[in-house]
């Protein structure tokens, strides 16, 4: 689904990312796992197009990426960005429409009903204006207005920060439904710990390098993974 080969970027004179590999199949859940300031969200970004990269190529869907962020989308790659990015001034309900508008079959309605059991909070809040939401509430939109564009691959940055431990637990359960349901994800987070746990696979991104790579759950039990990024 994703191969991604010798990716660097960089930011003026300084090498962020260092010449990354990684690849996602189709099906999978993988994470990428990392401190802050690694270079996680600069990598999702330049998969998604959204920066340039400096050198090295992504190929998606076995098709060298054009690099442009709505070529991708309309090939079926959806980000929810780090910060949620949703359209404030909307109400819910026509943010989660935003993320069909380039659809244009007969199961819209369908998948909203859909996205209404994935998220049960935000069918109370359709008519809501999303920036006067939680920030939990706001992430659950983000998510499901990605997933109403029916991505072959979902890009998820950071979707656990800055919420309550509840509400963690929530966002995290609902990953792991999105997998089991057919959707290919790659996953950037800094709580390694609940993202290793439901992941297929994980990279160990260090100082703009993957340091290492695995099952996840062979990662979990690594004592270097553990030390670094697990707290024990």
């Amino acid at each position: 689904m994703l191969k991604v080969k010798q990716l660097k970027i960089s930011y003026g004179g300084i090498l962020a990312v260092k010449g990354i590999d990684l690849e996602v199949q189709s099906g999978e859940l993988v994470s990428l796992i990392g401190s802050n300031g690694a270079g996680k969200t600069s990598i999702l970004k330049a998969i998604a197009g959204m920066i340039a990269s400096h050198s090295g190529e992504v190929v998606f869907d076995e098709m060298l990426s054009s690099g442009k962020s709505y070529e991708l989308l309309a090939r079926g790659m959806s980000l929810v960005p780090e910060g949620r990015g949703i359209f404030t001034r909307m109400t819910v309900l026509e943010n989660l429409q935003m993320g069909a508008y380039l659809r244009n079959d007969l199961f819209i309605e369908s998948d909203l009903e859909k996205m209404y059991v994935f998220f049960p909070r935000i069918k109370e809040r359709l008519g809501q204006l999303a920036g006067t939401l939680s920030g939990g509430e706001q992430q659950m939109v983000a998510m499901a207005r990605a997933l109403m564009s029916k991505p072959k691959l979902l890009l998820l940055d950071e979707p656990s920060m800055g919420l309550s431990p509840i509400l963690v637990d929530t966002i995290f359960e609902v990953i792991e439904k999105i997998s089991q349901d057919g959707t290919t994800i790659l996953l950037v987070e800094q709580n390694a710990q609940r993202a290793l746990e439901i992941s297929d696979r994980a990279y160990v991104l260090a100082s703009g390098q993957i340091s290492m790579t695995g099952k996840a759950e062979d990662l979990m039990k690594d004592p270097r993974v553990s030390a670094a990024y697990l707290g024990t």
